[in-house]
């Protein structure tokens, strides 16, 4: 049986309107809608048509951030353009952001790799995590070239890298030049990859990997955490000679 569209006018109507503080069970209609799409192509698309005219509209934060977590559901490459217009913006770029990590359309990942070239700080920050999130290799040579400079940007993306996992991330690792915490994080992240080729089968890749820390923290380690990432460092020489 199709689903009555025009029981979705008056809760759209609401949605529009809507604020913290306003009662959200008129949008009950639209969740049920949102349930049924999953097996009704023609639904989730008049969905995400009336979703998308609410991004685009001047509608309150509280009615995107609904949006949002409705297309996170359903949305798909129809809905990318509308949520990336969100991206660059202080108030709705997280919740965008939170759609697109799970919009599985290729189009959603190149939204947030070409907004995370155009958006700074906090921002930049939450493109490169998403990224992350989504496991998109094809995002390594833009947060690679971001392992310099600011110092919590630097971090975010040696924690990504170490999230992707590729070689070519790896190699983006150990060529970083940092000290400190973003020190700290390369070193975590150069670990993870090794973890990950090592569980791979790649044991010379690994190997190479844990021979370098190694030798970076020396003989004589002067600190807990390089008392520890020595640690492990040794763990993995052992488990890639087994």
């Amino acid at each position: 049986m199709a689903f009555d569209l025009a029981t979705l006018d008056a809760p759209f109507t609401a949605l529009k309107a809507f604020n913290w503080g306003s009662d959200a069970n008129a949008f009950k209609p639209i969740d049920a809608a949102v349930v049924a799409a999953h097996g009704d192509a023609a639904l989730r698309a008049e969905l995400e048509k009336r979703f998308g005219q609410l991004l685009a509209d001047d509608s309150s934060r509280a009615t995107k951030e609904y949006v949002c977590r409705k297309l996170a559901m359903i949305g798909t490459s129809a809905s990318v353009s509308a949520l990336a217009t969100l991206l660059p913006s202080e108030d709705h770029s997280h919740m965008s952001r939170f759609a697109l990590e799970r919009i599985g359309a290729p189009e959603a990942a190149e939204a947030l790799r070409t907004a995370l070239g155009k958006v700074e700080g906090t921002l930049k920050i939450g493109m490169i995590s998403s990224l992350a999130a989504r496991g998109d290799k094809a995002s390594v040579p833009a947060i690679g070239g971001m392992l310099g400079g600011d110092a919590k940007i630097a971090a975010a993306a040696a924690e990504a890298l170490g999230t992707l996992r590729t070689p070519e991330a790896a190699a983006a690792l150990a060529g970083a030049k940092a000290d400190g915490d973003v020190a700290a994080a390369i070193t975590d992240a150069r670990l993870a990859c090794a973890e990950s080729f090592l569980a791979k089968g790649d044991r010379a890749a690994a190997k190479a990997i844990y021979e370098s820390i190694n030798a970076a923290v020396g003989a004589e380690p002067k600190t807990h955490r390089e008392r520890a990432v020595r640690v492990a460092a040794k763990r993995g020489l052992l488990a890639t000679a087994e």
